[in-house]
């Protein structure tokens, strides 16, 4: 079988925390997103979130010395005076509304150091017509305390740092109500302490045409409700929508975020991205899955909390009698692998609570997608360890090294210490909401292919080192194994020949 989330398109300063863990919040675009409860139903210990949307910090209210004032009243001012000063100015936007002039293509293009601070109230407002809001290939360029919203980028373009240009910081910024992603990445980009919400596609897309991403810094963020324009119906199956979104990154940080009411996944690395931590974030109410990790390598996800993800997706699925474990974090054709450098040899999930998701944990591998294949949804794109696709091709990809080295395998997956909590009336499921799962379909396509049958299945069952240990759960929880029609009890995933869940715990009537 395939699934629908496969990739289709290309796409240091104090944090403003509150000690808590939610466990349900309502959120609008244009207004602050609230917690509804203070504590875990599960009694996790609590998680410090980010709480930057509802009130965002103040920037100065006068102009910094040297800096040179922007002024409000002046349509194009920030655009012009950006032009005319030399690199490394800093820009100092006066409270009030900025605007740029009335051209689709018109954007601030920072020179190299360019800083770009906001008085309190400072919005720079595309109203529905600029495309872009910051541009170009300067690097090192700041932005802090600006209100950006009301820009129009197309689909999987970005509204601020639109080209991608590296070594940008985006501090203490709000931005919001923009269609596309209201912001790109590029190399050493760090965003801290700001709101990315309601935008039209993704809050943040980490793409940069041409070249790998490196030292990717999300720290202290509030990322909610973005995907308005709900591009998964617009264009099914196009796998270009959630909260942010990561392209062939290697090495990013991702810590202390709140991740939350977006329509579609969370966060979704989809395509050679490598060597992630994602530590500290408290993901939740997201319609599809927290986390998905797909054809990707080399991670650590610890100490996070998912909390009431992939109710939307989930349901819908279920409902019409889909029989695939959709997840809350789905590890899709990815794990370790010690020959691609990073600093950890494996994906390792562990102390992390899940509660009230839809399922939990999902680790698959399509029998049919490797390099070079039609079904490979990553098209054009090979694994990290074989650089030219053409390589992935009979007679030799039967053969080592090739037929391991053009699959993106999912292998090397330590699972371990967390806790997983279902109550299905607080969920409100009767079925398939309440899966971990380990499994892969039966080759069978393209003709060509050397992984026909069950040996892929096999193989990430039993073969790949992928392990379940020391978790509790807490609920009725089931296990599916191989294939989607093998649906297990805790003793059969614990028993012979699959072994898993060795010293974990079950309490299975405790409910939520």
């Amino acid at each position: 079988m395939t699934i629908a989330w496969g990739h289709r398109a290309r796409p240091a300063a104090a944090l403003v925390l509150i000690l808590l863990v939610a466990t349900g919040c309502t959120s609008a675009p244009d207004g602050p997103a609230e917690p509804t409860s203070t504590a875990s139903a599960s009694g996790a210990p609590s998680l410090a979130v980010a709480r930057v949307c509802a009130k965002a910090p103040a920037g100065p209210t006068k102009a910094p010395a040297g800096a040179v004032p922007v002024d409000p009243a002046v349509v194009g001012d920030l655009a012009t005076k950006t032009k005319s000063n030399p690199p490394r100015t800093t820009f100092w936007l006066a409270s009030g509304t900025h605007r740029l002039e009335q051209d689709r293509y018109a954007q601030v293009i920072p020179k190299d150091g360019d800083s770009y601070l906001g008085a309190p109230g400072a919005v720079l407002d595309g109203h529905k017509t600029n495309q872009y809001a910051f541009g170009g290939a300067a690097r090192d360029v700041s932005l802090r305390y600006v209100t950006v919203q009301g820009f129009v980028a197309p689909q999987n373009e970005g509204v601020v740092n639109h080209d991608s240009a590296d070594g940008w910081l985006i501090e203490h910024t709000t931005i919001q109500n923009n269609s596309g992603a209201g912001l790109m990445a590029g190399v050493h980009q760090q965003v801290r302490a700001s709101c990315l919400r309601g935008n039209g596609q993704y809050g943040m897309n980490a793409y940069k045409n041409g070249a790998p991403l490196t030292g990717l810094v999300l720290e202290g963020n509030e990322i909610a409700g973005n995907n308005t324009d709900d591009w998964e119906r617009r264009s099914p199956g196009c796998g270009c929508t959630g909260g942010v979104k990561f392209w062939a990154v290697n090495g990013a940080d991702l810590h202390g975020n709140w991740v939350h009411d977006n329509r579609g996944t969370g966060l979704w690395a989809d395509t050679n991205n490598n060597d992630f931590r994602i530590e500290n974030n408290v993901v939740e109410a997201n319609d599809g899955a927290a986390l998905i990790y797909e054809t990707s390598y080399n991670a650590v996800i610890r100490n996070n909390s998912f909390l009431r993800n992939n109710w939307v997706e989930g349901r819908k699925y279920a409902d019409r009698g889909d029989t695939f474990p959709y997840p809350t974090v789905y590890v899709s054709e990815s794990g370790g692998e010690p020959r691609i450098h990073a600093r950890t040899k494996k994906i390792e999930i562990y102390r992390n609570t899940l509660e009230n998701n839809w399922s939990g944990i999902t680790l698959w591998e399509n029998a049919d997608r490797f390099c070079n294949s039609p079904a490979n949804t990553s098209s054009g794109d090979c694994t990290l360890l074989v650089p030219h696709s053409e390589r992935c091709a009979r007679p030799a990809i039967a053969t080592a090294p090739l037929y391991a080295d053009c699959r993106w395998k999912t292998q090397r997956v330590d699972i371990h210490d967390n806790r997983f909590v279902l109550d299905p009336s607080v969920v409100k499921c009767t079925v398939r909401c309440d899966r971990m799962a380990l499994l892969a379909n039966y080759g069978t396509y393209p003709d060509w292919s050397p992984y026909h049958g069950e040996q892929v299945a096999e193989a990430i069952t039993l073969k790949q080192d992928n392990r379940w240990h020391h978790n509790a759960y807490v609920g009725p929880w089931k296990f599916v194994a191989e294939d989607p029609s093998r649906v297990l009890d805790a003793g059969q995933w614990q028993g012979t020949p699959y072994r898993q869940d060795a010293d974990s715990t079950f309490a299975p009537q405790a409910g939520g």
